[in-house]
């Protein structure tokens, strides 16, 4: 039971990476249609992840309620319903209308997956699970380019991925005893989850020190994916097609990243692999500031994509850990919560700065984050020491 409820988990992952990149690649397609400046995709992006965000601190107490299982199944069907609505928009506002499914279903079921695994897998899934992420956020706009390079259009593309995910939707409700059985188990070995306020939360040992990290985490990663094109080309001369290719090297850096993670995680611990990626990823920004050729650059951002693969899944399987797994779940929705907000308002934050000042900044933007994610990393390790 626990290894046919693994593979459904890791088919979700790479479900859940499926639409995360498709507006982005159908949107040049999409704006003309429908008579909207190019800068609207922005709106749509925000309204998502403002759903992201909310349901995020809200998942504790709804899965409580309904449990894992159901809130995973429900989720996904949100997600299906809302990717079908985009499919047959054909007004801006249709497309603001169903964004708001699309982001509450896509924050309840991060979630609840991710504290699931961290209760009942070893940290190497975790790993693994989060490069499966990864292959589903490439092949969503790959999938995507085939329908609009074959003349179906972008609708076709969301379509696709809707009829994915509502087959999904189908085998997690076929699922839904196995989830069941291994909550019940869960709930037997470590008691009844207490029922704590966002206030209270906050208040414990180290929560402070661990939203910061996830805060920082997702800013660096996204603020370095984001910008590093257009760094590359306006700070490092490169041409525009060279830059765009190297810029995908940082996620692809990640993505092989997190698989080797996999096989030594369990050997190392969450600990050291947070550690290790911290300061492969510092010494990849470092080498950003280097005034070596386009090479040395390029090292960089690969560096970076390979610190950034373990820290983020290490520390999402070490939050039973550090504050009980009677505690996990809520704790982990406000995680996903700061996670949310750094990857929103980071990137433009620096959008900003090279607007107005100078995307020289690039390297010591990124160097910010790095720093406060190991002095809140090491502050959470140091509570989280004394607790035990």
């Amino acid at each position: 039971m626990t290894s046919i409820l693994l593979v459904i988990i890791y088919i979700s992952f790479i479900s859940l990476g499926l639409p995360d990149g498709l507006l982005g690649s159908a949107w040049p397609s999409m704006y003309g249609q429908m008579g909207v400046p190019v800068s609207y995709a922005g709106i749509v992006s925000m309204i998502i992840a403002g759903g992201t965000i909310i349901s995020s601190l809200f998942s504790d107490k709804i899965i409580r309620r309904f449990g894992t299982g159901l809130v995973t199944a429900v989720s996904v069907c949100m997600t299906a319903a809302a990717l079908f609505g985009f499919s047959i928009s054909g007004e801006f506002w249709q497309l603001c209308l169903w964004a708001i499914p699309y982001g509450l279903g896509a924050g309840s079921v991060d979630a609840a997956l991710n504290n699931f695994v961290a209760l009942h897998y070893e940290s190497r899934h975790m790993s693994w699970l989060h490069c499966f992420w990864g292959i589903g956020a490439t092949v969503g706009p790959y999938i995507m380019g085939i329908c609009l390079t074959g003349g179906f259009g972008w609708n076709s593309g969301y379509l696709s991925v809707a009829v994915i995910q509502i087959v999904l939707t189908a085998v997690l409700f076929v699922s839904l005893p196995m989830w069941k059985k291994m909550s019940q188990k869960a709930a037997e070995e470590h008691g009844e989850h207490p029922s704590l306020s966002m206030k209270e939360l906050i208040k414990l040992p180290g929560a402070k020190a661990v939203l910061c990290a996830f805060f920082c985490y997702c800013a660096l990663e996204s603020t370095t994916g984001l910008w590093a094109s257009s760094y590359l080309v306006l700070d490092k001369g490169i041409s525009a097609e060279k830059a765009a290719t190297w810029a995908s090297l940082f996620y692809m850096g990640i993505t092989v990243g997190r698989l080797i993670s996999g096989f030594i995680t369990n050997k190392l611990g969450d600990k050291k692999m947070v550690r290790l990626g911290q300061m492969i990823a510092g010494i990849g920004v470092l080498i950003l500031f280097l005034p070596m050729g386009e090479m040395i650059t390029l090292l960089g951002l690969i560096a970076i994509g390979l610190g950034c693969a373990p820290i983020y899944p290490s520390l999402l399987h070490e939050t039973p850990e550090n504050f009980g797994p009677e505690l996990s779940q809520a704790i982990m929705g406000m995680q996903m919560a700061c996670a949310y907000v750094g990857s929103t308002f980071m990137p433009p934050v620096f959008g900003f700065i090279a607007e107005h000042i100078s995307i020289r900044f690039y390297p010591l933007y990124l160097l910010l984050f790095v720093v406060i994610m190991v002095m809140m990393v090491e502050k959470l390790n140091k509570v989280s020491k004394k607790e035990k």
